[in-house]
């Protein structure tokens, strides 16, 4: 990881900045598959008065990521999808939210950050090897000890996490909670969230994600390709299904009186029963969009540095294979977070 600068640190990247004119950026111009991904040539911008400008140095693709790019919203939500995120095709071209980086200049007013603070956080457009990011955006330091890589696997999954399990289930020390998909990108984070909270946890993934998954705080798991989950015995306080694989009638004799079912990719159905289930005395569904915000990624790296939270990578791409990338996590069976490498372009140039 790269410490911060000194004064004369500070003047050699003030110039990188403008030595290099151009840089590339990942691009769709239409909504599919993977192989609509393409690379972009393109000034590199400049910092206005109250943005910093950030050498990327990783990216991930996530579930959200790979939904916006085929236009696939699932649930129902196919109308409201294309509505915000364009009807025809995306009306952000450059891909990504998720980065992590080097500050390398700073507007003439910004006072939260200095040119080589290690930085991390959520922006529209973020896979490109340098972006000009608001410093009131969703970005901040970067916890201390973590590599770029690690810092960036964590504001998707762990922003999630939190705001579903501690602001909305108001998970309670000695509750039982049932994690479905438990090995991916936002099932490790909810694992280690609930565990922090205080609840016994049990993880639903494959056999062979199964040593993961305890090792980051579930005491049991359950392999879902031999086991009927729906058929667990309960009672659980909180099911949170991360992969669209349950459903509140067949779950609800699983969850205990005051019981919680929170659907992570939750649709037009469990919005509905989310209304209808609010105002009743037994089980309720929670559902709905965990929105990134600077006070839930101040919070995740709080506990990053209390140690309640470690990120979990399951693989590592280049830039150049973000299309493979893509694939994997189409693919839903990857592990932890996958990252996208990037070339530090400013940090190459003499």
């Amino acid at each position: 990881m790269h410490t911060a600068s000194t004064d004369l640190d500070d003047v050699a990247w003030a110039a990188r900045a403008y030595a290099q004119d151009v840089m590339k950026a990942i691009v769709a111009d239409r909504y599919g598959s993977p192989d609509v991904l393409a690379f972009e040539d393109r000034p590199v911008p400049r910092a206005g008065r109250t943005d910093i400008l950030v050498e990327v140095m990783a990216t991930s693709v996530t579930t959200a990521e790979w939904r916006m790019r085929a236009g696939d919203f699932g649930g129902g939500m196919a109308l409201l999808g294309r509505l915000l995120m364009g009807i025809t095709k995306p009306r952000q071209r450059t891909t990504g939210r998720e980065f992590a980086g080097r500050v390398v200049e700073v507007g003439a007013d910004v006072t939260r950050f200095s040119v080589g603070d290690d930085v991390f956080g959520t922006t529209s457009g973020a896979n490109a090897e340098v972006i000009a990011v608001p410093q009131g955006s969703v970005v901040t330091t970067m916890p201390r000890g973590l590599s770029y890589a690690e810092a960036v696997s964590l504001p998707f999954g762990a922003i999630t996490a939190l705001s579903f399990l501690e602001d909305r289930a108001k998970v309670r020390a000695g509750e039982r909670v049932l994690v479905i998909g438990a090995s991916g990108g936002v099932g490790v984070y909810l694992v280690q969230v609930a565990r922090a909270l205080g609840a016994e946890v049990t993880g639903v993934c494959s056999g062979a994600n199964a040593e993961l998954v305890r090792t980051l705080g579930a005491t049991h798991t359950v392999d879902y390709r031999t086991v009927d989950i729906a058929s667990l015995p309960g009672p659980f306080d909180v099911v949170v299904d991360t992969v669209g694989k349950s459903s509140f009638r067949a779950f609800e004799p699983m969850l205990s009186p005051k019981g919680r079912h929170v659907f992570i990719e939750g649709g037009i159905r469990e919005l509905l029963q989310a209304v209808t289930t609010r105002f009743g005395s037994g089980p309720r569904v929670i559902s709905g969009v965990a929105l990134d915000d600077l006070a839930g990624l101040e919070r995740v790296r709080a506990r990053v540095e209390a140690g309640q939270l470690r990120p979990v990578i399951g693989r590592r791409f280049p830039m150049a294979e973000v299309i493979d990338a893509h694939r994997l996590v189409e693919a839903r069976h990857k592990q932890g977070a996958v990252v996208l490498d990037f070339p530090g372009a400013l940090s190459a140039v003499a």
